[in-house]
């Protein structure tokens, strides 16, 4: 959830931070789509080509911008794997 102070920079960020995303190595699918009910959260749905990938995905996003303007967001995630590729 994003806190209603921090909207407007979240979704100003959100451009480059997709952008930037799409542009890693590993990333598969990246989608960030607008919650239909609260104005304040943002549905993601992400696929890296694997664990390191995810990882380096994670630690980029640590260091970067997006990083710092979203670090008041609450994070809710499901982490699933494609029990084949593993």
């Amino acid at each position: 959830m994003i806190p209603d102070a921090d909207l407007e920079i979240v979704k100003a960020e959100l451009i480059v931070h997709s952008k930037l995303t799409k542009e890693e190595p590993g990333c598969l699918v990246f989608n960030v789509t607008p919650d239909d009910k609260n104005v304040n959260k943002f549905n993601v749905y992400e696929e890296f080509i694997d664990q390191i990938a995810f990882d380096n995905h994670q630690s980029r996003v640590k260091r970067s911008n997006w990083g710092k303007v979203t670090k008041r967001v609450t994070r809710e995630y499901q982490i699933s794997y494609d029990v084949q590729n593993i």
